[in-house]
């Protein structure tokens, strides 16, 4: 079966990529069935995302730390009926 380079568009950025016909090759050895939807650069993005690489922002919560009184944030909503701790009283506590 020949393949011949395909032009295809980016379901995130919407710019149009090639479908080269080493990389259809490549895709029908290994049985996937399914055209990329993604630039290789949207692909690399949501990779290092994954892996960590680029982080979205967590939301953080301001709360005080029930040990010491310190204002701090922590990144869940905390519950009133469970105590939260700053960074060092949590770590404090965990070693003791």
């Amino acid at each position: 079966m020949a393949f011949v380079d395909e032009t295809l568009v980016c379901k995130d950025c919407g710019k149009e990529f090639i479908f080269s016909a080493g990389e259809q090759e490549f895709y029908a050895e290994k049985g996937f069935e399914n055209k990329p939807v993604r630039c290789r650069d949207c692909r690399d993005k949501r990779r290092r995302n994954r892996e960590g690489g680029e982080k979205e922002q967590r939301q953080m919560f301001t709360v005080v730390c029930a040990q010491c009184g310190k204002e701090t944030e922590v990144p869940f909503e905390p519950k009133n009926d469970r105590p939260v701790y700053c960074r060092d009283c949590f770590q404090a506590r965990k070693n003791g």
